[in-house]
This record gives C-alpha cells, sequence and structure tokens, in this order.
C-alpha cells in the first residue's frame, strides 16, 4: 500500500533518539533468541535486522513502505533479544515506537484499518463493549454455532478454521461484578493491594482472577479492586495506537491512587510489564510522565509479589508433575523468572520438570496468534514439543494469552496437559488445606 505524509524518516514525540539505536553493535547475540530468525533464518526477521531498517527509514535512506511493515509486523515483541543483548538495547521501546510511526504514516489495507479501529479503539477501552462482544461470542460457543461451523466447512473456506481454534472460551459469569469490592485477609492483614483485573480477562479469565484474589487474602492480603480501573493499553501500545495506550494509562492513573495500596497486583505478565513501562508512553515535559513514575514504583505481579511477600497459608499435598512455561514479558520484559518457580516448588506434592527452551514464545503474543497464525501456530508446535518431553501432567505459566495458547495446542497436538496459571495452582493446594 502507498505511504501517506512523511516517509522519509521517522517524527513527532515518539522519534527514536539516536543512542537508542546506537546502542546496538550487531554482534548477532541476539539471533539465536529471536523466535522469527530461529523460524526463517531471514537478517530482515531478527532484532538486529529490524533494528537496522528502522535506523535506515529514521535517516530517511529506506522507505516506510510495505517491506518495512512487513518485517515490523512479524515481530512477536517477545523481548527475548532483550535477555540476550549484552548492550542493553531496549528493542521493546524501538519496535513499538516504529510500529507508532507505521500506524501515523502507512496507508493499511481498508480491511485491516477496520478491524485495528474495531479492536484498538472502539472495542478494548470500552467495557461495556467488551462485555456486549463476549456474550455474542457465548451464544456462538453454547448454542451449537461453533459445531456447525466446523461441521459444514464454512471456517475452513472463510480462511478462519485455525484463528477459531485459538478463541478463548467466554466465561458464565464476568468480573466485572466484583470492580468495586473490597475482599479482607484471612488472619491479620500483612498487606493492602489493589488486584487490576485486565479487560479481556473479565470475560474470559474471571475465575482466574477470583482465585488470585482468594491466593492473596489467604496470605494475609486485604485486596481492593478498583472500579474505575480499564485495559492497562499494552494491546494498543505493541500495535503503535499510542495515542490510546496514553488514554488508557491516564484513566488507570486517576482509578488506582498509589498512596492507598502497598502494592498494585495483577496476574497477566503482559500487563505487568505495560503497566511497568507507562512512562516510555509519556515525553519527559509531559505532567503525565511524573504520573506514570509514581504509578509504576507500586506494580507487581502476582507471583513477584507472593514470592517477595513469603506463603503464610497453609497448602496441602497436589501429587502432580509440572513443567513451566516462562510468558516472554514476565522473563524478558519485567526480568522474572524465579519468583513463578519458587511459587511452584512451595506447592507440596508438585514435581516441577523444567523443558527445553522454556523462555522461548509460544506463539500467542497479544494478538499475533490472530494475525500471523501460521507463525504463531509453528511456534506453538515446538512449543508442545518441549512441553510434552518432560512428561508432565500440567504446564504451568504466568500469562492468560500464554494460557489460552497453550490449551490450545494441548488440544491440537492432544498432548493431554492440563494448562494452569501459577496461582491456579496455588488456589488449588489452599482446597480443603
Amino acid at each position: 500500500m502507498a505511504a501517506t505524509g512523511p516517509v522519509s524518516g521517522f517524527s513527532g514525540a515518539d522519534k527514536p533518539e539516536y543512542a537508542d539505536y546506537s546502542r546496538c553493535v550487531h554482534c548477532g547475540l541476539c539471533l539465536n533468541h529471536c523466535p522469527t530468525y530461529r523460524l526463517w533464518g531471514q537478517e530482515a526477521d531478527s532484532p538486529r535486522g529490524r533494528i537496522r531498517q528502522m535506523q535506515l527509514v529514521d535517516e530517511g535512506r529506506l522507505e516506510l513502505g510495505e517491506g518495512f511493515v512487513t518485517h515490523i509486523d512479524r515481530c512477536l515483541d517477545c523481548r527475548a533479544c532483550e535477555t540476550a543483548c549484552p548492550s542493553g538495547v531496549e528493542y521493546g521501546k524501538l519496535v513499538e515506537v516504529a510500529r507508532a510511526q507505521i500506524e501515523q504514516h502507512y496507508q493499511r489495507s481498508l480491511a485491516s484499518r477496520v478491524a485495528r479501529d474495531f479492536v484498538y479503539r472502539w472495542l478494548l477501552p470500552h467495557p461495556r463493549r467488551i462485555a456486549a462482544a463476549a456474550r455474542v461470542l457465548r451464544v456462538y460457543q453454547r448454542t451449537g454455532l461453533a459445531a456447525f461451523a466446523r461441521g459444514t466447512g464454512i471456517l475452513k473456506l472463510l480462511g478462519l478454521q485455525d484463528r477459531e481454534r485459538l478463541l478463548p472460551k467466554i466465561d458464565t459469569d464476568f468480573f466485572f461484578g466484583d470492580l468495586g469490592r473490597t475482599f479482607p485477609a484471612r488472619g491479620p492483614r500483612r498487606a493492602r493491594v489493589a488486584f487490576f483485573a485486565g479487560c479481556v480477562a473479565q470475560v474470559t479469565f474471571s475465575e482466574l482472577n477470583r482465585a488470585t484474589i482468594r491466593v492473596l487474602q489467604a496470605n494475609g492480603g486485604e485486596v481492593v479492586v478498583p472500579a474505575g480501573q480499564t485495559c492497562c493499553g499494552a494491546l494498543p501500545a505493541h500495535a503503535g495506537v499510542r495515542d490510546v495506550a496514553r488514554d488508557l494509562a491516564r484513566a488507570n492513573f486517576e482509578a488506582f491512587p498509589a498512596i492507598d495500596f502497598d502494592a498494585i497486583v495483577t496476574n497477566a505478565a503482559g500487563c505487568g510489564s505495560t503497566l511497568k513501562e507507562y512512562m516510555h508512553l509519556f515525553p519527559a515535559a509531559d505532567p503525565a510522565h511524573e504520573q506514570a513514575a509514581q504509578f509504576t514504583i507500586k506494580i507487581r505481579d502476582v507471583s513477584e509479589f507472593l514470592a517477595d511477600l513469603g506463603l503464610t497459608a497453609p497448602l496441602r499435598e497436589v501429587p502432580l508433575r509440572v513443567t513451566y512455561q516462562d510468558s516472554c514479558h514476565l522473563a524478558h520484559g519485567q526480568k522474572i523468572r524465579e519468583a513463578p518457580r519458587k511459587l511452584i516448588r512451595a506447592v507440596p506434592g508438585v514435581e516441577l520438570i523444567e523443558m527445553k527452551l522454556a523462555d522461548q514464545c509460544c506463539g500467542s503474543a497479544g494478538v499475533y496468534n490472530v494475525t500471523e497464525t501460521e507463525a504463531s501456530l509453528e511456534l506453538l508446535a515446538l512449543k508442545m514439543d518441549s512441553a510434552r518431553g518432560t512428561k508432565a501432567q500440567a504446564i504451568v505459566t504466568a500469562n492468560p494469552g500464554c494460557i489460552l495458547q497453550l490449551r490450545a495446542g494441548a488440544a491440537i497436538h492432544d498432548t493431554g496437559q492440563e494448562v494452569l496459571h501459577v496461582v491456579e495452582l496455588l488456589d488449588r493446594a489452599l482446597q480443603r488445606a
């Protein structure tokens, strides 16, 4: 498609500084850690190659055109390259800025623009619309329409068969009804926390959210669920729709007065990574930058928070052989690896077996399994092969998106493995303790 507006270089408030590029010394240590490079072996689909393209576009030496957009879109933004990089390149920040420039200066197809506007501007910022859309999808899933669509081959004809298999199951009882509530600690109060409930998670992972609250309560946490909270903005930010991400961030600043809580806790690694990096959305001169700084100090992933607080609730034995899948934005974005493993090992009867390449992306990556389904399923096949090799009965992870992807993988590849969040395992150990 043709570009619109300036194409000779990046511009605007989100333009990277030269230093952001110059940290990359092109050593290539990131290459073997990049899922898309491992799949295709193309330099242009590696972190080093993408950074080079960004720099050339910024300098006006490469057109901000279809080729550039394709290679940037193919990136999972898993940030495994950041873990491997000896120079501290903030690749996640760079790719989000590149996507912001694409959003502003590149004209996608009409179908793509309509879909992106629907998801990022019309749906995600509005909880009532999410609930309404979820009710429609629930009707599809529970009235036989889904079975009819699969059985007649309509989905295959429309090219939607693979995407439909990755759809989340819609809850019966949405979590929206729990907003505004306070859940008292069980026993002596050890902390007062605010719970960040997510957006789509409130219609697909309501029981995970409730399990998170129960585990926090059992370990001395008073849990407040602020009513005014909204989407964290991760999906718009990753897609380059930064104006929406900024609006959502400002709404969350108001909903979570950080001074009132010891921590703001989330059970979604992807949300937590974005919440901790809200400052990247605002220039230093913007008053919201300071608000973001104060807000992010309090953000904690639930595994991080519980590992630091210490488990005090009695746990019953759960005889289960499990393996752990590192969620990308927990391991690479937030640099948290040991905390979830510590919690898993704390459950009596659980045997933790490490899988090969546990920190390689499963292919979920926000909406990547929808926009780049073929690559997503290739990565999922590799992940399920690693998981199967452990002979674990369950795969444990730390992000709702990973759970959806891995559950689909267990079904597609017939591994027979249950997929759980870390706090769901802890909650299971709490029952009848």
